[in-house]
């Protein structure tokens, strides 16, 4: 078990390098000025270290299965590395019908981040609760991951149709907007750095704290700022906490999620100063000569048949499938449950990106913006509602 464990770890680190170099290949087709040869070269090698990248997540998938016993999407760290791949294959598919690099300048970044993300959290394998000894649950959770993969290439295609659309060259409610779409990126990898670089000083703070009546301990791997609630620090050269964590904020390590967001946000700005600094143009401004080379109805092609296959499949595994699933778990199709309630809001919402697309003729930037609001609803669901909001949902 410990050596397919150990594989599968080098597999998904493999799989994230090669990620990165292959964003670089991708980016090299941009300098090229339609001189062919060069060009495919780059795309080529783009393109076959993405797929030689995919091949290895899907061993790191297999290999750790076969150590678990179960299927691994049980977990954060399992959903979002499952997710980063979902997100890769639908980039996959969709580069081979449309031979458009830029999609892979930017969707292999997005799925790195996510992948990144992932590994943040505890890898520990643990045993299945009873609610989770469900095969509807590995068909529920996987075909969930693959619609919301297809939905993120719409995400990035609009993405790069606001940067490449939108005037830079004055500030506008456009340009914020943008912006912050693109602060937002910025505030995972600050999430990713400032894990690792506590994680290689070993920082660890532990607290002791009631929870219904039970008293609990939480170790603290990034410094104190927000405190259980209640809690006693145990750690005794540690940093004393600045404030606790609301009283409304339920659950075991309630008070250790709001820590990390809250270090997530201080690391991901200090980035982004420094970004701003070194670049001295907003961001969407410094991203903005890489497409202009790329065709924007081609870009707004991409983004509604993104939306158009991932539409019904995340149909099929987060309403369909998982109310099959919970009535086994939980003798209920439908419990009102956080993590149902932002599925729904979720399904609506590109429900109603098709109907104003196809009945409004809302193309173009209207269409960009609704996919880029899309994926910002997956990412809240993602993340705000499993580490933030104690329910049914809450295996973080």
């Amino acid at each position: 078990m410990g050596d397919l464990l150990g594989l599968s770890s080098t597999m998904l680190y493999v799989a994230f390098v090669l990620y990165i170099i292959a964003t670089a290949f991708f980016g090299a087709t941009i300098k090229d000025k339609g001189k062919g040869n060069k060009k495919s070269l780059s795309g080529k090698i783009g393109i076959t270290l993405t797929l030689i990248g995919f091949l290895a997540q899907i061993v790191y998938f297999i290999t750790r299965w076969i150590a678990s016993g179960h299927a691994p999407v049980s977990n954060m760290f399992e959903f979002m590395t499952f997710f980063g791949m979902a997100m890769v294959l639908a980039f996959i598919v969709l580069y081979f019908i449309y031979r458009l690099s830029i999609i892979g300048l930017f969707a292999l970044p997005v799925a790195i981040i996510v992948i990144a993300y992932a590994s943040m959290f505890p890898r520990e394998i643990s045993p299945l609760v009873p609610s989770l000894q469900s095969h509807w649950l590995y068909i529920h959770v996987t075909t969930v991951a693959l619609g919301e993969g297809l939905l993120a290439i719409s995400f990035v295609t609009g993405l790069a149709y606001l940067i490449k659309k939108i005037d830079q060259t004055v500030r506008s409610k456009r340009t914020t907007w943008l912006e912050i779409v693109l602060y937002s990126l910025i505030l995972f990898v600050g999430f990713s750095v400032i894990s690792v670089t506590f994680s290689i000083m070993n920082y660890e703070a532990t607290f002791e704290y009631p929870v219904d009546n039970k008293t609990l301990t939480s170790t603290y791997t990034l410094p104190p700022i927000a405190g259980p609630t209640d809690g006693e620090l145990l750690t005794s050269d540690a940093m004393t906490p600045l404030f606790e964590a609301p009283a409304w904020m339920h659950g075991a390590d309630a008070g250790k999620k709001l820590n990390t967001i809250i270090w997530s946000f201080i690391t991901g700005s200090i980035i982004y100063l420094l970004l701003r600094l070194i670049l001295r143009k907003r961001l969407g401004a410094a991203l903005q000569p890489l497409l202009k080379r790329s065709k924007l109805d081609l870009l707004d092609e991409i983004t509604y048949r993104s939306v158009a296959i991932g539409f019904p499949v995340f149909t099929l595994g987060g309403l369909i499938f998982a109310a099959i699933w919970a009535q086994i778990a939980w003798d209920r199709f439908w419990g009102w449950d956080p993590k149902e309630v932002w599925a729904l809001v979720t399904w609506f919402f590109y429900a109603a990106f098709l109907h104003l697309r196809l009945s409004r003729g809302w193309h173009g930037e209207k269409s960009a913006w609704l996919a880029v609001g899309g994926f910002a609803i997956i990412m809240f669901n993602l993340i705000a509602v499993n580490l933030i909001l104690a329910g049914l949902h809450s295996y973080a």
